[in-house]
């Protein structure tokens, strides 16, 4: 276990985020992607006293309160008075950034495994990356979204599409700007009274005529840790997007199950279209399992199904995700844009 939890938490890390001021003045910071800068660090019990650490699952190895960010270790003006580092990392960031130690009230940061995405095998058939859940997603359909909207030929050009990108997916899909609040509603709202639509049944029957891809990933079956899958039932890196009917946990428990006809309408799609594509589960039926935001789209009545590229290793700090998924998924969505 300490051997794991190391490789989990002592990775080179940068700081990504961003400062709001009292003046309201948003301040951008990067820091660890340029091969220039440093670099922060998280550390781990070394080994040989690690015989507590050992004897504890996974889930406590490492506990939240031990995940400290290394950022320094000289004093100010060498005082060896308390809070002398902390006063010398504050200067740091006030003579870069013109930071004060109470901005960070008001800050939102982030620490992410540092450098660039990478080519994966001697083949070069995976990329490497944290947080492709679901970065790969987001990217993909909003370059799908662009390209069929700038080919004039396609049937994209006569219809209305949008995508939306949504906010603390993770953690229930809370907040004002998670699936799970009005923000949907309110875009429509806004969209339908610029041509005097605003009133709330006319924005609640577009909802419910609206069809939407839930563009995530899934969990594809790892050779190595193959008996947590079901093997008839699970995604295969390689062998295209994965379009998932239901996602939920020990079975469909909160989660969102498309509508068949709904199902056959995009299966139809990318047939046509010509992309590759396979269906599966997250894991065998009592493995565990997981959900999306598709449950909070389906409430307003609109058809939703999953759709997205198999990933391994996912919520590591580093994902893996096969180029030839990636491609078709990108080409799934554009087929969706322009028929679904």
């Amino acid at each position: 276990v300490s051997t794991q939890s190391t490789w989990a938490v002592t990775q080179p890390l940068a700081l990504h985020g961003v400062f709001v001021r009292e003046s309201g003045e948003v301040v951008k910071i990067v820091i660890g992607e340029d091969p220039a800068d440093p670099v922060l660090a998280i550390t781990d019990l070394l080994p040989h006293l690690a015989g507590n650490q050992m004897q504890m699952t996974a889930e406590k190895a490492v506990q939240g309160e031990q995940l400290n960010a290394v950022a320094g270790s000289i004093p100010l003006d060498n005082n060896s008075v308390s809070g002398a580092v902390r006063s010398a990392v504050g200067k740091i960031l006030t003579d870069r950034y013109g930071l004060v130690e109470e901005d960070f009230i008001s800050a939102e940061l982030q620490l992410v495994p540092a450098g660039p995405a990478r080519d994966v095998g001697l083949d070069r058939s995976f990329v490497g990356s944290h947080a492709q859940d679901d970065r790969s997603c987001s990217f993909l359909g909003m370059k799908a979204m662009l390209d069929v909207l700038s080919d004039q030929s396609s049937a994209a050009q006569h219809r209305n599409i949008m995508m939306v990108f949504l906010d603390k997916e993770e953690i229930g899909s809370v907040g004002n700007s998670g699936a799970d609040s009005n923000m949907l509603q309110r875009i429509y709202t806004e969209t339908l009274s610029l041509f005097g639509l605003g009133d709330y049944k006319p924005v609640l029957r577009s909802m419910r005529n609206s069809r939407c891809l839930s563009a995530d990933v899934t969990g594809g079956i790892d050779p190595s840790w193959s008996d947590a899958w079901e093997a008839n039932n699970a995604p295969w890196m390689g062998k295209g997007v994965c379009l998932t009917k239901f996602t939920g946990s020990r079975g469909k428990s909160g989660s969102n199950e498309a509508h068949a006809e709904f199902v056959a309408r995009v299966r139809g799609a990318l047939n046509r279209a010509g992309v590759a594509w396979q269906t599966g589960e997250l894991g065998k039926v009592d493995q565990g399992g997981g959900g999306t935001i598709a449950l909070f789209f389906a409430s307003y009545g609109m058809e939703v199904v999953d759709l997205g590229p198999p990933v391994l290793s996912m919520h590591a700090p580093m994902e893996l995700t096969s180029k030839a998924d990636i491609y078709s998924a990108y080409r799934a969505y554009q087929a969706c844009y322009n028929e679904v």
